[in-house]
């Protein structure tokens, strides 16, 4: 893992928390080293956490564990479409560490110096705190919804969080710090989740030692002109597009695969999820048509894709019960749109 610290454009620290560091091109981050600022005579500035998720856990458990006391109140929210949103668990953690926690609904303002937000998809109104987002992509790329799902299905080979003051509009407030991780494929979203986890826990440790420290946290602008938006998933977007490469419906597969209800197909009329596939070697089909199984083995199809195979290794209902073998060979697996032909 990277932290990448920056200054200015022609001028690099080594951060003090994070001893193996590198020059980079990234934004500005805190320059004041934290074991050399003076404590001031007053009370520790403290933190509103907006969270959800993994992500929210770990990052909540690191900040208990290393700096206690700082963690004012907690707000969450359920995710219903994850099979595991850790809601309890956050809640428990506060109760725990005697942190005030509330639902989303629940009525409440924000009362502390900063308010930090992690995997939150809602408006803040943090009044007079200053309110740090989050994000899990390198701004300015992948601004917007499901970003680490956007990077897997584009083949990104690195992915990390960034953490930037909020702004009007979302993803496109000042950058403080970035935490970069490189992967290799095939990754499932599960395990890039856990790596960037690790991001979220870089992050905020580092940001915590300068609210402790008393330190002025510092931010540079986002350059508009290398910005990318990741636009909003719903169901729709889940089905597989068969005229795609195997390689590409492999990554689609593993990239939405468990917390998420997996990539999303229609085989004899019916709605079916795709949890694992392998690609297999191409063969020449003269009158190609993708979606159609070509091959059975071993109990498992083997799907025309639009350009190379792909066998299907776990397939289930959305109640989760197998649907291999299939019933014939002659079937179809058919996307979004070709479901009513």
């Amino acid at each position: 893992m990277q932290f990448c610290v920056q200054v200015s454009a022609s001028a690099t620290v080594r951060d003090p928390l994070r001893p193996h560091l590198h020059p980079t091109q990234r934004p500005p981050v805190i320059r004041a080293d934290p074991y050399r600022v003076a404590h001031k005579d007053r009370s520790m500035k403290r933190l509103t956490i907006f969270g959800m998720t993994s992500r929210c856990l770990a990052v909540l458990g690191a900040l208990c564990a290393e700096h206690p006391g700082l963690v004012d109140a907690v707000v969450s929210a359920r995710d219903r479409t994850l099979d595991d949103d850790s809601y309890e668990d956050i809640r428990d953690l506060c109760l725990a560490n005697e942190i005030v926690f509330r639902a989303k609904d629940d009525a409440c303002s924000v009362m502390t110096d900063y308010a930090m937000a992690i995997a939150w998809r809602w408006l803040i109104v943090p009044g007079s705190s200053r309110l740090i987002v989050l994000h899990d992509s390198l701004l300015p790329r992948y601004r917007g919804f499901f970003p680490l799902v956007t990077a897997l299905l584009n083949g990104d080979e690195e992915i990390g969080v960034t953490a930037l003051y909020g702004a009007e509009e979302y993803d496109r407030g000042e950058i403080i710090a970035q935490s970069v991780s490189r992967i290799a494929y095939p990754i499932k979203i599960k395990d890039a989740i856990d790596v960037v986890t690790d991001n979220y826990v870089d992050l905020a440790l580092h940001l915590a030692a300068a609210m402790v420290g008393e330190m002025e946290i510092q931010s540079a602008p986002q350059d508009d002109h290398d910005a990318s938006y990741s636009l909003w998933r719903d169901e729709e977007d889940f089905f597989i597009d068969w005229s795609a490469s195997a390689d590409h419906i492999k990554r689609f597969v593993d990239a939405l695969g468990s917390p998420y209800r997996g990539a999303a197909a229609i085989v004899g009329g019916d709605l079916v999820r795709v949890l694992e596939a392998t690609v297999e070697d191409d063969v020449v089909v003269v009158n190609r048509t993708p979606g159609k199984v070509i091959f059975v083995r071993a109990s498992k199809p083997i799907v025309v894709c639009g350009r190379g195979l792909l066998r299907i290794d776990a397939l289930v209902d959305d109640q989760g019960n197998s649907r291999l073998p299939l019933a014939s060979m002659r079937l179809r697996f058919k996307g979004l749109y070709e479901r009513g032909l």
